[in-house]
C-alpha cells in the first residue's frame, strides 16, 4: 500500500478515531482531550473532560450529540454548551471496565466492557455489550465477549460487528428491534491477528487496528485479507474519511498494560491513501 503521512504528533494515548465534519477526531486518554484534525493538519482540543479519562472512547448519537464514555464513572455523558457534562446514560448496573461506544441510526447506543481491569493485574475474564435504548433504559444484550474492543454498525443498522482482542475475531450479531443482540457468529477470524479499534468500507469489509503486530489490516467476512498498512507502532483505531479514499490512524509505542500514558509522547495521527471507499448509513 502506499506510505502514510504523520498529520500529528506528540500525542499521550490515542484512540477512539471517528469522522465528522471534515475532520478526523480521537481521543487522547493521556490528556483528557478529544481533539479535531483536518487533511492538512490543522487541529484543535475540541472537548476537555474533568474526570479520569483513562479509558474515554466518543461517537455521536442520531441527534448528533458527542456521547462519552467515562468508565471511571460509570456513564455515558454528552457536553453541553456550558462547558457542564450531562449524564446520558448510568451504566453502574451492567458491569464494569467499559471501553468502546457506537451509535446506530435508530437511537440505539452500544457499549462495551471488558468487566475487569487489566491495568490492576486482575485475571481476565469475558466481557460483554450493553445498550441504551432511544427511551434511556440500559441493559446487557451480549456475553462471553473476549475483551471487547472496537465496534461497528453496518449500513441499514441490521449488524453490529465487534473487535474480540483476546480471541482474534470479529464477531457479528444481528440488531433487533428493541436493540437486542441475537444470532451471534464469526465474522471473520483473524488468526494472528489483534483487532482493536475498527471500521466499515463500501463494500462491507472492515479495516482494524492491531497493536501488537503494529498494522492496520482489511479483511472481508469471512477473513480473506485483502490489504495491509504496516507502521513502526501499535495501531489503536482507524477511521476513513467521507470519501472513503483515506484511512486516519491513530498509532502509539505500547509500552504494556501497568502504565500505558507513561514516557515520551510517541502518539500520531496519520492518513493513509486507500482504494475503497467507507460504507454510508
Amino acid at each position: 500500500m502506499s506510505e502514510s503521512t504523520v498529520l500529528r504528533e506528540g500525542i499521550v494515548f490515542g484512540e477512539s478515531a471517528r469522522w465528522h465534519a471534515g475532520r478526523a477526531w480521537f481521543a487522547d486518554w493521556g490528556t483528557g482531550e478529544i481533539i479535531a484534525v483536518d487533511p492538512e493538519g490543522v487541529g484543535e482540543v475540541v472537548v476537555r473532560v474533568p474526570f479520569p479519562s483513562l479509558p474515554m472512547c466518543f461517537d455521536r448519537a442520531v441527534d448528533g450529540r458527542l456521547l462519552i464514555v467515562s468508565s471511571s464513572e460509570a456513564r455515558v455523558v454528552t457536553p453541553e454548551p456550558d462547558g457542564t457534562f450531562a449524564t446520558y446514560a448510568d451504566l453502574s448496573t451492567v458491569g464494569g471496565g467499559f471501553n468502546e461506544i457506537v451509535a446506530d441510526g435508530r437511537g440505539n447506543v452500544f457499549v462495551n466492557g471488558a468487566d475487569f481491569d487489566p491495568m490492576t493485574g486482575e485475571a481476565p475474564r469475558p466481557g460483554f455489550v450493553a445498550v441504551i435504548t432511544a427511551d434511556g433504559s440500559v441493559r446487557r444484550v451480549a456475553g462471553g465477549v473476549e475483551f471487547p474492543n472496537g465496534m461497528a454498525v453496518t449500513p441499514g443498522d441490521t449488524t453490529l460487528i465487534v473487535a474480540e482482542s483476546y480471541a482474534n475475531r470479529l464477531t457479528a450479531f444481528d440488531i433487533d428491534a428493541d436493540g437486542g443482540l441475537s444470532r451471534r457468529r464469526v465474522w471473520a477470524d483473524l488468526g494472528t491477528g489483534v483487532p482493536d479499534g475498527i471500521c466499515l468500507d463500501a463494500q462491507g469489509a472492515v479495516w482494524y487496528a492491531d497493536v501488537p503486530n503494529k498494522r492496520c489490516v482489511r479483511v472481508r467476512e469471512g477473513g480473506e485479507v485483502t490489504a495491509t498498512l504496516d507502521l513502526d507502532r501499535g495501531c489503536f483505531s482507524c477511521v476513513l474519511d467521507a470519501d472513503g479514499r483515506t484511512l486516519y490512524i491513530v498509532a502509539t509505542e505500547w509500552r504494556g498494560m501497568s502504565d500505558p500514558t507513561a514516557g515520551p509522547r510517541t502518539g500520531q495521527l496519520l492518513a493513509a491513501p486507500v482504494s475503497t471507499a467507507r460504507a454510508t448509513t
